[in-house]
């Protein structure tokens, strides 16, 4: 019974479709890897990333949504430990397999710095699911990551490593101090709250 429980709740929540998508995701970041040459010069890894672990979190992001806000509120069980294994899961799945897209220099864009950037926004869109709905959780990492992406080559200060994180060599503690920060704080908020319903509600 408890399979069956947890097979309906994957279903109702697109999870295998979301773990197509994941790998679909990382086969795309595999080949622009090799279509950058990035193994001749580390930095040209920076686009695959930033980006990949955006693409999956915005993959992941979509799949929090609750088909039924009044089914969930009435359940016998609390929600949360599900909502829980379903962000942790998916979010370590997407971390276990981006980085095969830049194996090799570890020290500068390789593994971990993929690491960092999944769980980075993953939180984000965890918390923007939250308070938009999980359709648009996409929009606020997508446009952060991508600010910051265009900036990033200008200024460099004492605080650059902080708010541009997704671009930065894996090992600057101020970018995996907000990665961690924003994944910690947008994983709580959804898993405490759940994705904002989306469209009329029915019922009183």
């Amino acid at each position: 019974m408890t399979t069956s429980r947890l097979f309906l709740y994957a279903r109702s929540r697109a999870v295998p479709g979301t773990l197509v998508a994941l790998a679909g995701t990382t086969v795309l970041a595999v080949w622009a890897a090799a279509r950058l040459d990035s193994y001749l010069d580390p930095w040209r890894r920076v686009p695959v990333v930033a980006l990949a672990p955006l693409l999956a979190a915005a993959v992941i992001g979509v799949g929090l949504s609750s088909p039924s806000e009044e089914l969930d509120r009435t359940a016998v069980r609390p929600w949360w430990p599900r909502r829980l294994a379903q962000l942790a899961g998916l979010t370590a799945l997407a971390a276990a397999l981006l980085p095969l897209a830049v194996l090799g220099h570890p020290e500068i864009f390789g593994p971990p710095a993929v690491i960092r950037n999944t769980l980075g926004c993953t939180g984000v869109t965890a918390a923007a699911a939250v308070l938009l709905g999980a359709r648009p959780s996409w929009l606020p990492a997508f446009g952060y990551v991508s600010a910051v992406y265009l900036a990033s080559a200008g200024p460099h200060g004492r605080w650059t490593a902080l708010w541009a994180w997704p671009v930065q060599p894996w090992a600057q503690p101020a970018a995996w101090a907000a990665a961690l920060s924003a994944f910690a704080v947008g994983g709580a908020l959804y898993v405490v709250h759940g994705a904002r319903p989306e469209g009329p509600r029915s019922g009183g």
